[in-house]
């Protein structure tokens, strides 16, 4: 029924925001904010799917009977503590049966649910949209440096003292490098990632500048948007320089979790092979062995890093506009400050 449609810019107004797919779609990625509460699970979605190629009449039924299970339980637990005057918001796939069917119910309850309009395929339709316009309009200060520089640190610290920023690298849970991976954490979706950047763009001031580091077309596994790429590099960039010494000194503490798991941390040296050869990556590995870290990240500056910065920074052709001079392993407020009076 119409009236008990809401369009994505509604979405504020309601209390809570339910999404009904299954749990799996859910993981893909889902509105900001949104609980899971799943009327099919993935199984039941996969039974339902298959039966209806062959009986869609009895595929309905099937699954008539799967969603009312589902929404009783739901009602039992997840909901039973939500009070008369609540007032969801409810979304699946495209806004079909799933969503009505829980939205039909809450409202015979008592509730004033709402069903979104075109779903979850609405909602990324306007995600791709805002990723198209959103970073034309804004003023970016890229910082750009070699590997150990404390970049994100200093993002860190800019935000601390009310500075708007993007982190790129802690949005997609990767910091960009063959070593980048986050311990004990796997990286978002394309989708779920572009969730996370509108999210973020969304919340800016445009009359302000938005600092952010420099990055190439990919962070991992995923890829920044080409509008976001463009903006990036009309923006103004500031130079991040430290010692070599004080770089080492902040890798070496960054990314010690790699000697938990020595042989990971091998197989990932040896995806250089092609690039350093056999001899290099041995080498690697030994002092890897041996727990040799200082002497492990000098070398991987000096032969891997500095050199893959100096073929690939993806903004060596922009002017520099700013210098900073920063120690990455040492208190970080007075260079922000020194930033932020420059820009």
């Amino acid at each position: 029924m119409k009236d008990q449609l809401a369009t994505l810019a509604e979405r504020s107004r309601f209390d809570e925001i339910i999404d009904v797919r299954t749990p799996a779609e859910y993981a893909l990625d889902h509105l900001p904010g949104a609980i899971n509460a799943p009327v099919l699970s993935d199984e039941e979605r996969i039974v339902v799917g298959t039966l209806y190629k062959q009986n869609p009449f009895e595929a309905t039924r099937v699954g008539a009977a799967m969603v009312a299970r589902n929404l009783a339980h739901h009602l039992d637990t997840l909901f039973a503590d939500r009070p008369h005057t609540w007032r969801p918001m409810v979304y699946c796939w495209r806004g079909g049966k799933r969503s009505g069917s829980m939205t039909a119910w809450m409202n015979l309850i008592g509730w004033r649910a709402r069903q979104l309009a075109g779903g979850y395929k609405a909602y990324r339709q306007w995600v791709l949209e805002q990723l198209n316009e959103v970073p034309t309009r804004l003023q970016f200060v890229l910082l750009t440096g070699y590997t150990g520089c404390g970049k994100t640190r200093l993002l860190e610290t800019l935000a601390a003292q009310g500075a708007q920023i993007v982190d790129l690298e802690g949005l997609a849970c990767h910091r960009g490098s063959i070593l980048g991976a986050w311990p004990d954490t796997v990286q978002p979706t394309q989708k779920a990632f572009d969730s996370r950047l509108v999210a973020t763009l969304a919340g800016m001031d445009a009359a302000r500048p938005v600092f952010i580091e420099a990055e190439s077309k990919r962070v991992g596994l995923l890829h920044l948007p080409e509008t976001l790429m463009q903006a990036m590099r009309a923006g103004r960039v500031v130079e991040v320089q430290a010692d070599t010494e004080s770089r080492i000194a902040y890798l070496c503490r960054d990314y010690a979790h790699l000697f938990v798991q020595p042989a990971r941390f091998k197989n990932q040296l040896t995806r250089l092979t092609a690039l350093h050869g056999k001899q290099t990556i041995e080498h690697w590995h030994a002092l890897i062995e041996q727990s040799e870290m200082q002497l492990l990240f000098t070398d991987l500056v000096t032969r891997h890093y500095d050199p893959a910065y100096q073929r690939n920074n993806p903004i060596k052709h922009q002017p520099v506009s700013h210098t900073l001079h920063v120690d990455p392993t040492g208190n970080l407020e007075d260079a922000a400050k020194t930033l932020l009076a420059a820009v």
